[in-house]
């Protein structure tokens, strides 16, 4: 028996490294019977000779989309043009994976589209202020640097350059990208499996784009937690939702500017979708 990490889901077929190499491995029927589903990023045990994985440890932290196990950092890739930036996508992401105890960190991609970065510097300002970390595409060396020994999933909007950006990283890789559609305004599937690739001792995570997320399977309360701003100000009530309150320290944040207008009304909107 070998301990490993699965780095490849291709159909019924996973790819397990190990210190003595590469295995693919199916799973054993009883994981369907404890409805527990292998996923890219779960360590586990394996039969090296029967090639079946046999156990999978508990893990630290799982996403459903993408679907994968004990990341340490959620990179969202946030094009500002072609596709446009949304950042009601943007906030969405960041709230899940903050509930689900993954680090959000941001890049920016395809600033040469656009002809002038001060909007966006803004936005980029702003998130570094609150501690979400944050860069422009262009500062490889910088996010080399702040990803290293880390489990990385890369994660955004179709379209929003994720291929583009790992090649950015490891030329070598030549990960398949496609145009934009200019008919129907977003990107072309270009992934069709999850694959962790490691390049210069960082742990990367390429998975199936997607471009939405319902937040209905959090509890309200855990995305007002997620809004790691909100801390900052003080309420009249401990129990504050920071909607039609009275005396509201985040509402009043947002009057004077303090927070980000966008990161408010998406906050409205995203509490309204969680569980009561």
């Amino acid at each position: 028996m070998l301990n490993g990490q699965i780095v490849r889901i291709i159909s019924n077929l996973f790819t397990v490294k190990t210190k003595k190499g590469i295995y693919d491995c199916r799973a054993r029927g009883k994981f369907r019977l404890i409805k527990v589903t292998p996923l890219v990023g779960d360590y586990c045990v394996i039969d090296e000779n029967e090639k079946y994985i046999l156990e999978i440890a508990e893990r630290k932290n799982e996403l459903k989309r993408p679907m994968i196990a004990n990341v340490d950092i959620a990179l969202i890739i946030a094009s500002v043009k072609e596709p446009d930036l949304s950042l009601n996508l943007l906030d969405k992401l960041i709230s899940v994976v903050t509930i689900n105890h993954i680090e959000p960190v941001v890049c920016f991609t395809k600033l040469d589209l656009i002809e002038s970065k001060e909007e966006i510097k803004i936005i980029k300002d702003y998130y570094n202020q609150i501690g979400i970390k944050t860069f422009y595409n262009t500062e490889i060396d910088a996010i080399k640097k702040y990803l290293k020994q880390k489990l990385v999933v890369l994660t955004g909007q179709t379209g929003a350059g994720k291929s583009t950006f790992l090649n950015k990283i490891d030329p070598e890789l030549n990960i398949k990208t496609s145009p934009i559609s200019k008919a129907l305004g977003r990107g072309v599937h270009t992934t069709r499996h999850s694959e962790i690739f490691e390049i210069e001792n960082i742990h990367f995570a390429d998975t199936p784009g997607f471009s939405a997320l319902d937040l209905n399977d959090y509890e309200a309360e855990q995305i007002k937690h997620s809004f790691i701003e909100f801390f900052d100000y003080q309420c009249q009530y401990r129990d504050c939702n920071h909607l039609s309150e009275k005396k509201c320290g985040v509402k009043e944040a947002v009057q004077k500017k303090l927070i980000l207008s966008s990161r408010y009304e998406n906050y409205e909107a995203f509490y309204k979708e969680g569980k009561k």
